[in-house]
């Protein structure tokens, strides 16, 4: 999908605002884009509300009750709010864990409650920034591991069998779901999972039947085939020699009348907050869905076409009284969803009343036509979560993770195995712990792994400059935020931040540094990172790790003709050179004319000049190039008697360079 261009309808330089004005002037579009939400929320919402344990209705309600109170109580201008698919596992286990059925139901009503208030407390008192704790890569493998456990959890009910256990036993059962298929429901599975697969594919090549939404036509062609197998009427058909039954308890159960959604009403039950396993699932409700809201919130401002910013505490006091709201009458949790959000952003949706507008829709569907509802196949709805855990484990991941460093990997991957094998919170628990030890390895000072040790000076009148020692990880993060935010943002003040005195960086800071210079920028000030040449990236990905090398710079001799000079500059200018210096001299034939160059570059540096070279230079070109490791005291006196990025004399550079071979 490509993002609404916001200049083809509002004039150049106006950002909408969602307020009473906003309702009116922009009501054509976030209408539209509303119903179009729409159209996408509805079989999702059932269908994560039965993966969950919850009734179908459950989904519903949290859909419809966030739309109607965040709208009013967020400044989230875009984002969606209702249940996601990221929360079916923690629901779905508690469900479970308290015996199945209606009145696990209402225990886990109970555990919503609890989870909501705690919500509501945490950003009344502004410590949402706690779930900024945990490490990215971790975040990424927790997510792809609800996706390969909702895909196999979904794979039974797409064939018409039912499956249960743990994940990794469930999947080891596999070949026996496909022996005792019931062949018309596992038909439509599998078209219904053809579709939402191969539909972004066909939306691509025909972008005008593209608009219609994937999951819409699923509904459409699963119904029809529903009729065609009569699943309304209880009924038996033989297939080569084997006899199979089919009925609507293939269908979604809801209510048989207009209006019968009051019926489904359902009131939490308390008694489960006296035990450790309520208390246990308040926690898990709690910490992955306010992350997961938090996450999707931080990706819709980033793809808002208007770089709208949300203020994360009132979003999370929305989210914290629409949960609260929708538990009490039977509803799944929510958070803020990306994946409706970004549909509402490609769908034209300027202000937060889209969301509103979406609710609007589902609240009359829902109360005028349940019995069409009552047509839906499961095993549509479940081919619909199939697509949607593939796209949380989509094999890209991997590929990203590797992208920016192996040990994001292994951080990735273990979080992954981990939660698989045991349940979420020990494999969240294991992630972090994995990318603790790494860090440890690393050479990261324990001191310095919860506890960051910064000193702040001010430069003039308008700027401070952080000089960070030790190190900048995930676990220490919190309060290095707070004193940048406190002295920047709250200030007012341009901040430098110097980290060449750390021995890590991590990946976690990396990215949290790159979204925080944007907030800077945002607010008309700079956040300015140096010191990042003296560490060596983990790989070329701007957002990698960065380690302190055994060297802490390379000084790099080339001898070349002068003929090369402009592809040296070149070469040196492109890839990092810290300072240099030029010199002429003679080779063996003294009508031979010779440059000598000495540069300075940060490790891994001259390697890529020297590549440069290798690519640019002429064919037949004579040049010769020494690399040499400097400690790093030589590297601190180096840049007391260099031009950073420019040319130093000829005096200054061979002192420079007696004192390093010293």
């Amino acid at each position: 999908m490509t993002s609404a261009a916001p200049a083809a309808a509002v004039p150049a330089g106006e950002t909408p605002v969602g307020n009473a004005a906003g309702f009116t002037k922009y009501i054509k579009f976030d209408m539209l884009s509303g119903f179009l939400v729409f159209l996408i929320a509805l079989p999702l919402c059932l269908a994560i509300s039965i993966a969950s344990g919850f009734p179908p209705m459950a989904g519903l309600f949290t859909a419809i009750v966030g739309a109607l109170l965040t709208t009013f109580i967020s400044n989230s201008e875009l984002t969606i709010k209702g249940p996601a698919a990221g929360l079916i596992v923690i629901v779905a286990g508690c469900v479970t864990e308290f015996g199945g059925g209606h009145d696990a139901y209402r225990l886990a009503l109970a555990v919503a409650v609890a989870a909501a208030v705690i919500q509501i407390l945490f950003a009344i008192f502004r410590a949402g920034v706690l779930t900024e704790f945990f490490p990215t890569a971790v975040v990424h493998g927790m997510l792809a591991a609800i996706g390969v456990i909702i895909m196999i959890k979904q794979f039974p009910v797409a064939l018409g069998v039912k499956g249960k256990g743990e994940p990794l036993e469930m999947l080891r059962e596999f070949p026996n779901y496909v022996r005792e298929a019931n062949p018309a429901i596992a038909a439509i599975g599998l078209v219904s999972v053809a579709i939402m697969f191969l539909w972004p594919v066909i939306k691509k090549r025909y972008p005008k039947v593209g608009v219609v939404p994937a999951p819409m036509i699923v509904l459409v062609i699963a119904m029809l085939m529903g009729s065609g197998f009569d699943l309304l009427h209880p009924h038996s058909y033989v297939l080569q020699d084997h006899k199979y039954q089919l009925n609507d308890q293939y269908l979604v159960n809801m209510p048989d009348k207009a209006f019968g959604m009051f019926d489904e009403i359902t009131y939490p039950d308390m008694s489960a907050l006296t035990t450790y396993t309520g208390w246990k699932w308040v926690l898990m409700f709690f910490a992955i869905g306010s992350l997961e809201s938090m996450l999707s919130a931080k990706a819709v401002d980033l793809i808002d076409p208007w770089k709208r910013k949300t203020n994360m505490n009132r979003d999370m006091l929305a989210v914290g009284i629409a949960n609260l709201g929708a538990a009490c009458i039977g509803g799944l949790p929510m958070i803020s969803e990306i994946v409706r959000s970004r549909a509402n952003i490609d769908n034209g949706a300027r202000t937060r009343f889209a969301d509103f507008w979406h609710g609007i829709f589902l609240l009359i569907c829902v109360a005028l036509i349940p019995t069409v509802l009552h047509r839906i196949p499961l095993a549509a709805l479940a081919a619909m979560l199939v697509y949607t855990g593939f796209r949380l484990a989509h094999p890209s991941e991997f590929v990203n993770a590797y992208r920016i460093g192996k040990e994001q990997l292994v951080i990735f991957a273990s979080t992954l195995v981990a939660v698989l094998a045991t349940d979420l919170l020990v494999g969240v628990g294991i992630g972090i712990l994995v990318k603790m030890g790494i860090h440890l390895a690393n050479g990261v000072p324990l001191s310095t792994m919860f506890k960051p040790f910064i000193e702040v000076e001010e430069i003039d009148e308008s700027t401070s400059q952080i000089v960070a020692r030790g190190s900048a990880v995930f676990s220490n993060w919190i309060p290095f935020r707070r004193q940048i935010e406190q002295i920047g943002l709250v200030q007012r003040r341009n901040i430098i931040l110097d980290l060449s005195a750390t021995k890590l960086v991590d990946h976690s800071v990396m990215e949290k540094l790159s979204e925080m210079s944007d907030d800077f920028e945002r607010e008309g000030l700079r956040l300015e990172l140096r010191g990042l040449d003296v560490l060596q990236p983990y790989t070329s990905d701007p957002h990698a790790a960065r380690k302190r090398s055994a060297h802490a710079a390379e000084r790099l001799t080339i001898i070349a003709q002068q003929s090369v000079e402009p592809h040296i500059a070149e070469a040196l200018q492109e890839n990092g050179a810290m300072a240099w210096n030029m010199a002429e001299f003679s080779g063996v034939d003294a009508a031979q004319k010779l440059l000598r160059i000495e540069a300075y570059a940060s490790p891994g540096g001259s390697e890529r000049i020297v590549a440069h070279l290798r690519s640019r230079a002429p064919a037949g070109s004579i040049v010769t190039a020494l690399v040499e490791p400097l400690a790093a005291c030589a590297l601190a006196w180096d840049n007391s008697t260099t031009h950073e990025n420019g040319h130093g004399s000829p005096a200054e550079s061979e002192n420079s360079a007696a004192h390093a071979t010293h």
